[in-house]
């Protein structure tokens, strides 16, 4: 098979899926030029890559020369399905050109825009709504995901795929011994991300274990406000920056739990690296994030919003050594049996396979039809 993947972001997850589906396929990678230089998987020489130049949004014809350009690569290639992650302000308005030539999949991380970022948000709700529309099948990270995204895009239950979201962190240079009193928030700092809610927990948790430390570490929108919630600095570690991938690994070996404290939620590519490091997970009940962090499994789950429960939950974890090492252990297997990039493309390959029955099935109708009405029309030998 003949795959195209083409992305605007998730560089690490598109690498892993790209790798993995190049095993046994033809893969074109079509991602931007890294900002921050090559990832830290590096993209096997099995895969196609073509790295382009990602303009601003406010460049109307470097955009436009960009999208002549994608689509010309794409074309050349002859792709058996397109595969396209989440959305773009300008590449959206390809689709309709892809989906009339080649079968189009698009994997929908995030249906709605979060609260609070700014980023996702350059981009108008309309516009991505009009992309997702555009699939002949999608896929999505939990079965929360596939109901919600069945009811706002008109999708039928045979056109929407839940797989779970791909295992990712690297565990090879393991340097950095874990610090039983050590919690980690990672990823974006949005608002709906809930970090006001562990900042505020804080006093609490250090009552039980008076050595807590909070590592935060993420780059976002101005941590001025959550600074101004901290009340003893000396529980916590502030990392408000773009964190490398060396650095990441060396967050999450030192972490003792990770922390979601979200307020709502799709899906996290935070939990998947807290897993393949046996990290256990403590997250609010939000979203789709209880298909991966099972309470008391891998992990507990709070409601959202409430520092006391989030509180309690954390030192549960800390005072109970065998408990919160045992969650971890089954944290790992969790994605070592579900999640890994072979298992993951295996179900992702199902899912361009029926993409591509359909389309030869509509073709087949198309014809069939075409050719009734053909005769319908001719005159009759009398």
């Amino acid at each position: 098979m003949r795959i195209a993947w083409v992305s605007y972001d998730f560089e690490e997850y598109s690498v892993l899926h790209a790798n993995a589906l190049a095993l046994e396929h033809d893969v074109l990678l079509l991602l931007p030029h890294s900002e921050q230089g090559s990832p830290a998987i590096g993209i096997s020489d099995k895969v196609i890559s073509y790295p382009f130049r990602k303009p601003r949004l406010r460049q109307p014809l470097k955009q436009l020369a960009s999208l002549r350009e994608l689509y010309r690569v794409i074309k050349d290639f002859s792709p058996d399905v397109v595969h396209f992650q989440q959305g773009h302000l300008w590449f959206n308005s390809l689709l309709p050109s892809i989906r009339k030539v080649f079968p189009l999949v698009i994997t929908i991380h995030d249906p709605r825009h979060h609260a609070g970022d700014a980023v996702s948000k350059k981009t108008p709700q309309w516009v991505m709504d009009f992309g997702f529309r555009r699939a002949d099948h999608v896929i999505v990270h939990g079965e929360i995901l596939a109901e919600q995204v069945q009811e706002l895009f008109g999708l039928r239950p045979a056109q929407v795929h839940v797989i779970p979201h791909v295992i990712m962190g690297q565990t090879s240079h393991s340097v950095k011994a874990e610090e039983p009193t050590s919690i980690l928030f990672f990823g974006r700092i949005w608002d709906y991300k809930g970090l006001d809610h562990l900042i505020n927990a804080v006093p609490q948790i250090a009552k039980l274990v008076p050595k807590i430390k909070v590592i935060i570490a993420g780059t976002g929108e101005s941590f001025g406000k959550y600074e101004r919630l901290i009340e003893n600095k000396q529980h916590f570690e502030i990392h408000n920056r773009w964190i490398s991938d060396e650095e990441r690994a060396e967050f999450f070996q030192r972490a003792a739990i990770v922390v979601l404290p979200y307020n709502e939620a799709t899906q996290s590519g935070v939990v998947p690296v807290a897993f393949n490091y046996g990290k256990p997970v403590v997250a609010t009940d939000v979203g789709a994030l209880s298909d991966s962090v099972h309470h008391e499994k891998n992990g507990l789950l709070v409601p959202a919003q409430d520092p006391s429960a989030l509180a309690s939950a954390i030192v549960r974890l800390l005072k109970d050594d065998a408990f919160r090492l045992r969650l971890g252990r089954n944290a790992r297997v969790s994605v070592e049996t579900c999640a890994t990039p072979e298992i993951v493309a295996d179900a992702t390959l199902d899912v361009y396979q029926r993409a591509i029955a359909d389309r030869d099935a509509n073709d087949c109708q198309e014809t069939l039809t075409a050719s009734a009405t053909l005769l319908s029309s001719s005159p009759r030998n009398e």
